[in-house]
């Protein structure tokens, strides 16, 4: 653990025993640096995370200030999965949702995507216009799988400047995330075989794994820490596991983050038993603390882990260009590209590397990452206000993804379906888990800053949710007067 994460945990626990109440202002950095022993650096970076977790709120030109959790929901315990082999079969209902997310007219709390109006689009198409304009046509037979040099070096800096040492050669340029995961899938399974995901688990990685014919086996997760190693251990030592697929960083849906040792500790146990990860990492820009977290891949030694990520989530959501650093598998990947769809966009991958080394990429992420880290405070409190007694709610320290447990009798299709007819889009529990366990759970899309609708559809969804919370007590008391 590192100092200001040492430092940031303790300030938290004074809190949460009522040592510094709500309202209370933190010591000043030079008081803390002084009294800690410790650099002005350190104390700024634990009381940014402080506040990316919602412990305290800055308040300009006055400092930090413990925030009033008064009324805010206790978070959704440990899944508690039964760890057996499980047929997959989500895509109508996927197929379905994700129709809804094409509807400009719905309140869109179920959609996969931030808002479009956070992505600097003119810069990039400034870039793509200049790219192409110097585009070598000989360009666009060269850059065949795996992909433009000069994009993946520029991925290959940012892979350095995070601690991990990946060969350009290793990383193959993919038409978005999606296309990198389902790559990698088919370079270490075959059909009939058994992978590891998290539970509940990403409704993509389900039905990558349903049209392969795969089986799934789900893995207890926490919804701040990840998925649980030592349960994933166990799972490994029952089950012919052919390969993982896990979100370490800001998982969707729940939003955790394992901690470094933790990835430390899967890594070694994945090296053990010699099982492929096909780690998921499209979120890990999307960081509200002050350091980025490094992927699982960053502990890797021996090419196990097929590093996949995109500019989806963080630059061109409908640019599609993602890429995956794939290890000891990067030819088997490489070839299966070519195979599967020959390229991506010579262009598009020219004009990225373009604004990528001179459009100011890191700043925008930084602005990115403000947006959505305030909104998150703002969508969870509404909840906190308008949801019914019982609910829970994840308190994510990235990405744009809030999971939402409800009070048991609540049927998370059954409010998703009510949710429509008023304009409001909502990702129901039952996507996310191949037996469909999360029946009173969803998942809500708070990366829509500046939408005047949101705050008004949160209300709308809490009416609902508060009336279907009822209704087995209003059935219990009908029952008692017969």
């Amino acid at each position: 653990m590192k100092r200001y994460e040492a430092l940031a945990d303790d300030i938290a626990h004074g809190i949460a025993s009522g040592s510094l109440r709500p309202g209370e202002r933190l010591p000043s950095v030079r008081e803390t640096s002084a009294s800690r022993g410790v650099s002005p650096s350190t104390v700024f970076q634990a009381y940014d995370l402080l506040e990316a977790r919602g412990f305290v709120e800055a308040r300009p030109r006055s400092g930090y200030f413990v925030r009033d959790r008064a009324g805010s929901q206790a978070e959704p315990a440990l899944s508690h999965p039964i760890a057996r082999e499980q047929e997959v079969e989500v895509s109508d209902l996927v197929f379905q949702v994700l129709g809804h997310a094409r509807d400009r007219t719905l309140v869109p709390l179920g959609s996969a995507f931030p808002a479009a109006s956070l992505f600097p689009l003119p810069k990039l198409a400034l870039a793509l216009g200049k790219a192409a304009r110097q585009l070598d046509p000989w360009k666009t037979v060269e850059d065949l799988a795996p992909g433009s040099a000069a994009l993946r070096r520029q991925v290959g800096l940012r892979y350095l400047a995070m601690g991990c040492h990946v060969d350009a050669q290793e990383i193959v340029v993919t038409n978005g995330a999606m296309e990198a995961l389902n790559l990698c899938l088919e370079a270490v399974t075959r059909p009939g075989d058994l992978v590891a995901v998290e539970s509940p688990t990403f409704y993509a990685a389900l039905q990558a794994l349903e049209r392969r014919g795969l089986k799934a086996v789900e893995v207890a997760t926490h919804p701040r820490t990840g998925v649980d190693v030592p349960s994933l251990a166990a799972v490994l030592g029952q089950h012919p596991v052919k390969a993982c697929w896990l979100m370490p960083n800001f998982q969707n849906p729940l939003g955790s983050l394992m901690p470094d040792t933790a990835k430390h500790a899967l890594i070694d146990l994945l090296a053990e038993h010699d099982v492929p990860l096909i780690e998921d990492d499209v979120y890990g820009e999307l960081y509200f603390g002050t350091q980025k977290p490094r992927p699982a891949k960053a502990w890797d030694r021996k090419g196990l882990v097929l590093h996949c990520s995109s500019f989806s989530k963080t630059l061109a959501p409908g640019y599609r260009v993602g890429w995956t650093a794939a290890g000891r598998y990067a030819q088997s990947v490489a070839r299966r590209k070519l195979m599967a769809s020959l390229a991506t966009s010579v262009p598009v991958q020219e004009g990225l590397a373009e604004y990528l080394q001179h459009g100011g990429y890191d700043r925008h992420l930084r602005q990115l990452r403000q947006a959505l880290a305030t909104q998150r405070q703002l969508v969870a409190r509404a909840i906190a206000r308008h949801f019914p007694e019982g609910t829970r709610v994840t308190q994510p320290e990235g990405g744009y993804f809030l999971w939402v447990e409800l009070p048991d009798g609540v049927d998370a299709l059954e409010l998703h379906r009510l949710s429509l007819s008023q304009d409001v889009s909502l990702a129901p529990g039952h996507l996310f888990s191949a037996d469909h366990r999360f029946a009173n759970h969803v998942r809500i899309n708070f990366g829509h800053p500046g939408d005047p609708r949101v705050e008004g559809a949160i209300k709308t969804v809490g009416t609902i949710a508060r009336a279907l919370a009822r209704q087995p007590q209003d059935a219990a008391s009908r029952r008692g007067t017969l």
